[in-house]
C-alpha cells in the first residue's frame, strides 16, 4: 500500500471552488494507485466564524476568560468543520472517504495548550482505516495529550501534522499545497521577475520560512529533515502533472551550488539600540524576557546592545526601558531582509555585493548579521521594493532553477 500526504491550507479549502479543485489532486493520485491522507487547516473566509480567528473573536480573542485548554477546545473546532465539509464533498465527488480528528487519527502531544509538542503518532486507526476507504482526511493543527485533552500545536501547524503522518505512515511523498506555485526566488508581490525554485534544501526551505516566507512552517521542514521526508511544495490551483517545488538534502543533482537561492522578508520591526552606562547587557535582556517580549537580531558590543522586536511590542519595550532608567533610542518602521544560499557559505565577496547593490540605491544599512547560510540587513521599510529588486537583479537574474541533468 502506497500512501501520500497531501495538505491544504486555508485558502485551499476556503469555498466550494476551492475544495474542488484540491479534489483534483486526490482523485490524481488514487487514479495512480495510492492511499491519500489529506491534512486540511481550518477555512480562510474573511468574517466567518469557524476560521482559528473568527473563533478566537467569539471569546474576545486576547481579552478571553478561558485557560488555554479551554481556548484550544475552542480553536480545534475549525480544522474539524474544514474536514468534516471536505469529506461530505469527496463523497459527493464519488471518493470514498472518512474523516478523523487529530486525536481519532493517533497524533499524541504534550499538555503545553496552544504550543503542543507531538510526542508520537499511533498510525493503526488510519492504517484501519485504509481497509475500507481511499481518502482519510485529517484535522490538522491539533492532537491530544496521553488523557485524552484535546491540544493544538500552534499556527501553521497543519504542516507539522502532515510531516509526522508522512513519517509514521511512511509515505511516499509529502505534498504542501498553497496559494502558490511553489517556492519562489522572491515575494511576487514585491519582485516581478521572482520565479518558482524546483529543487530547494531542507535548510535552505528552514531558513526562508523562519524569516518571512510563509509557504510553510519551519518545524515541518526540519522534521523532515530529520527522516528524509520527500516533500513538495505545491499549488493547488495547478494541475496534478505540475510538481512545484522539491524539497531535499542538498546532493550533486540539485543545483544548490548557486550562490543565493531566494530572498524573504520581514516588516513592521522596531530596532533598540540600548547603552550598556545604566544597565548590563544581562540586565537589559533579563528586563525583555520578564516581560515575555521576544527579541530578534541582536549585536552586542561593550558599550551597547541592538535588537528588533514588532511594532507591537514596541511600547512595551519602551516602557519597560524607561523605568529602568535605560538610555536608549528607537528606529521604527524597519524590514529585515534575508539573503538565503547553500552557495553563500565559503564564498568571498557576498557582502561586498550586498553592500555595493544597496549604495547605489542609496538604501543605507542599518544593521546586519550572518550564518552559514544566510546574511541579514535591516533596513527602512520604505526601502523594502527597491532593496529586494536590486538584490534579485544581483544575485537571481541569471540562475536557473532546474534539476541539473
Amino acid at each position: 500500500m502506497e500512501i501520500v500526504i497531501q495538505k491544504f491550507g486555508g485558502t485551499s479549502v476556503k469555498d466550494s471552488t476551492a475544495r474542488k479543485q484540491a479534489l483534483v489532486h486526490v482523485k490524481y493520485s488514487i487514479e495512480q494507485g495510492k492511499k491519500v491522507v489529506v491534512v486540511v487547516s481550518a477555512f480562510r473566509e474573511p468574517g466567518a466564524s469557524y476560521t482559528t480567528d473568527g473563533l478566537l473573536n467569539l471569546v474576545h480573542n486576547d481579552q478571553s476568560k478561558l485557560s488555554t485548554r479551554e481556548l484550544d477546545m475552542l480553536v480545534s473546532v475549525g480544522e474539524i468543520v474544514s474536514a468534516t465539509v471536505f469529506t461530505e464533498e469527496a463523497r459527493e465527488a464519488g471518493l470514498n472517504a472518512i474523516a478523523l480528528t487529530g486525536r481519532e487519527a493517533g497524533i499524541v502531544t504534550d499538555d503545553e495548550f496552544q504550543n503542543a509538542k507531538i510526542l508520537n503518532v499511533d498510525p493503526t486507526p488510519i492504517k484501519k482505516a485504509f481497509k475500507t476507504v481511499d481518502v482519510v482526511v485529517v484535522a490538522g493543527f491539533q492532537g491530544a495529550t496521553k488523557d485524552g485533552e484535546i491540544t493544538t500545536i500552534g499556527r501553521g501547524g497543519s504542516d507539522v501534522s502532515a510531516a509526522i503522518l508522512g513519517i509514521a505512515l511512511k509515505a511516499k511523498q509529502v505534498d504542501i499545497f498553497t496559494d502558490v506555485a511553489g517556492i519562489m526566488t522572491a515575494d511576487p508581490r514585491l519582485v516581478k521577475k521572482a520565479r518558482c525554485i524546483k529543487t530547494i534544501s531542507y535548510d535552505e526551505l528552514a531558513n526562508l520560512a523562519h524569516n518571512g516566507a510563509r509557504v510553510i512552517h519551519p518545524r515541518a521542514v526540519e522534521i523532515a529533515k530529520q527522516a528524509n521526508l520527500s516533500m513538495r511544495i505545491r499549488a493547488t490551483y495547478q494541475q496534478p502533472e505540475d510538481l512545484g517545488t522539491l524539497v531535499g538534502e542538498e546532493t550533486p543533482t540539485i543545483s544548490h551550488y548557486r550562490t543565493v537561492t531566494g530572498l524573504t522578508s520581514q516588516t513592521d520591526l522596531t530596532q533598540f539600540s540600548v547603552t550598556t552606562t545604566v544597565l548590563t547587557s544581562g540586565q537589559i535582556f533579563q528586563l525583555m524576557a520578564t516581560q515575555k517580549l521576544s527579541i530578534d537580531f541582536i549585536n552586542i558590543t561593550p558599550n551597547s546592545v541592538v535588537f528588533n522586536l514588532p511594532q507591537s511590542c514596541t511600547e512595551l519595550a519602551e516602557k519597560t526601558l524607561t523605568n529602568a532608567g535605560a538610555k536608549y533610542q528607537t528606529v521604527s518602521n524597519c524590514a529585515k531582509v534575508a539573503i538565503v544560499g547553500a552557495g553563500i557559505t565559503g564564498t568571498p565577496g557576498i557582502t561586498a555585493r550586498i553592500v555595493n547593490t544597496l549604495t547605489k540605491r542609496h538604501i543605507d544599512i542599518l544593521q546586519s548579521a550572518d550564518s552559514y547560510t544566510t546574511i541579514w540587513i535591516l533596513i527602512k521599510k520604505t526601502d523594502l521594493t527597491a532593496a529586494l529588486n536590486g538584490l534579485h537583479d544581483e544575485f537571481l537574474r541569471n540562475h536557473q532553477f532546474t534539476v541539473a541533468q
